[in-house]
């Protein structure tokens, strides 16, 4: 998938939604913007924000990239 619009983007993640989720805490959700838009394509990630009190859940595509996400953000601060 090349050179997607916007809107090509949101109904490709609607197709594969929620997918492989790992919670983290809020105030780390610049440093998890950053890792995703280091290794992954933008259709293939997205993110939920306040799914509980100071908590967003990440949405991805592939097991391997939630596990990849998960073992890159600090232990204490995941799926809690």
């Amino acid at each position: 998938m090349i050179n997607m619009t916007p809107q090509e983007i949101a109904e490709y993640k609607q197709q594969w939604k929620p997918g492989y989720t790992v919670r983290l805490q809020s105030d780390l959700h610049i440093q998890g913007k950053n890792w995703w838009r280091k290794w992954l394509k933008r259709q293939n990630w997205s993110m939920t924000e306040y799914t509980d009190v100071y908590e967003h859940t990440f949405h991805f595509k592939c097991m391997e990239a939630a596990n990849d996400f998960r073992a890159a953000m600090p232990n204490k601060f995941v799926d809690q």
